[in-house]
């Protein structure tokens, strides 16, 4: 993301916050953060994990009813929340409401034709077709960076239950009789575009 704009000193938007994870670090830079979360225990979980950080709030909202006045956002990221391509359009209109202008928004999501991960995805969600995704993107002036990264556990235990969190009961158990070791190549897109 710094690659394409840079946040420091800006008014920067999560979308999807969750817990909170990363607004300490968005906070680091930014002269103000917002985290927006649906639900309202995950929105608790993040406003005690950023009590005394004078320049986070978190806001309980939705990506279709972002709680932020207009013209308000310089940076907004999306990671895995909300933002999946088509069915997203009500979320679009509204960053179009609270984007600045000259403001950049990224939308991190998983990348289903390519890595392990991508085949294990396709396999969990085959209704997601990952060419109907890049098109819908694009066509909106969205701009695809490629990014490759990967999991990679201590313990065996450990990438079995994050196999099991991330996928039906059925598929993980094939998918973790198929797959040896503790790592896994994962690639992902992190979508971006200028207002």
């Amino acid at each position: 993301m710094a690659s394409v704009a840079s946040w420091d000193a800006a008014r920067f938007l999560d979308v999807g916050c969750g817990t909170g994870f990363h607004l300490p670090g968005w906070a680091g830079r930014a002269a103000t953060v917002v985290g927006v979360e649906p639900h309202r225990d995950l929105v608790a979980l993040a406003r005690r994990r950023t009590r005394r950080m004078r320049n986070v709030s978190v806001e309980v909202g939705t990506a279709q009813a972002l709680p932020v006045a207009d013209s308000s956002i310089d940076v907004m990221q999306a990671r895995w929340a909300y933002f999946f391509g088509p069915g997203c359009e009500p979320g679009l209109g509204e960053l179009d409401r609270v984007m600045a202008r000259g403001g950049t928004a990224f939308v991190v999501d998983n990348d289903a034709s390519r890595s392990t991960f991508g085949g294990w995805f396709r396999r969990g969600c085959p209704e997601i077709d990952p060419d109907v995704v890049e098109r819908f993107w694009s066509v909106r002036g969205w701009t695809r960076m490629p990014v490759e990264m990967g999991w990679s556990f201590e313990r065996r235990a450990d990438l079995e239950s994050v196999v099991r969190i991330e996928f039906a009961p059925d598929l993980a158990d094939a998918i973790l009789a198929e797959h040896e070791g503790t790592s896994v190549d994962y690639a992902v897109n992190v979508w971006w575009r200028r207002f």
